[in-house]
């Protein structure tokens, strides 16, 4: 599966994904009431990207990570918070503890699951009235946009799967259907938080960063340091050495039924 991807670039992972914007993890503490009394459970925390400035509140974390990899250097970023707890299962799979949940959050990993199953299993962990949170993070238009433009020839040579004449939605055009938790027997009063952020890359950064999503791993070799030459061309004779890259990202919260 294109899931299981990550856990072999765990130290790059670590190193190259963007980390939530503040305003984002605010918002979040603020709708569930995090604090210490606060027992949450973080799915798929991949290297702590959410998990450490959750931790900061000092609540009870318990967080389930796929990888072995990606757990280990997330207990690594966690060492200084006794009061989070890094296993290493499958969430589809894992026992759910008997005392219940006050936030259950994933964060840009939602997309791997089967939903219905997903919700109903984190109803399961949650008790009355706790919160569901889900993170998405979506690429939008903005920052460099002559470069991501350009990147398309570069992956229409490389990518077969790359949709041709494929350009960066905006971000009025970007927003996650919420249907499926509005119609959830589970859960209700959906809300969403949305903001945008803006990072800037030196080129072995950005290639970095690319080297982590899942369809840039699961290319052949010859294809994938074909991408990256390219990118690197580009980047290194028409930008400078340098890019910004814009990102939107969704709070989507809801809150489990009391009946």
């Amino acid at each position: 599966m294109l899931r299981d991807t990550f856990d072999g670039e765990a130290e790059r992972y670590d190193r190259a994904r963007p980390r939530y914007p503040r305003p984002l993890v605010e918002e979040l503490a603020r709708t569930a009431g995090l604090g210490p009394d606060s027992r949450v459970l973080e799915i798929a925390p991949g290297t702590g990207q959410l998990t450490v400035p959750l931790a900061e509140f000092g609540c009870r974390l318990t967080a389930v990570e796929l990888g072995p990899s990606l757990a280990a250097v997330a207990r690594r970023n966690l060492d200084a918070f006794p009061r989070v707890d890094v296993q290493v299962a499958d969430f589809e799979l894992w026992e759910v503890p008997d005392e219940p949940f006050d936030l259950v959050v994933i964060a840009t990993a939602y997309h791997w699951f089967d939903p219905g199953l997903f919700l109903a299993r984190a109803a399961s962990a949650l008790r009355p009235g706790g919160r569901l949170a889900i993170v998405t993070t979506h690429h939008v238009a903005g920052g460099t946009q002559d470069f991501f433009d350009r990147t398309q020839e570069c992956y229409e040579r490389w990518d077969p799967a790359t949709p041709p004449g494929f350009r960066s939605p905006t971000e009025d055009e970007t927003a996650t259907d919420t249907r499926e938790f509005e119609g959830s027997v589970h859960f209700e009063d959906v809300t969403v938080w949305r903001g945008a952020q803006e990072i800037t890359y030196t080129t072995d950064e950005y290639l970095d960063v690319v080297l982590t999503y899942s369809n840039h791993l699961a290319l052949d070799e010859p294809a994938r340091r074909g991408l990256l030459g390219c990118l690197r061309e580009l980047l290194e004779t028409r930008h400078g050495g340098r890019v910004a890259k814009r990102y939107l990202h969704e709070l989507i919260t809801a809150t489990r039924c009391v009946a």
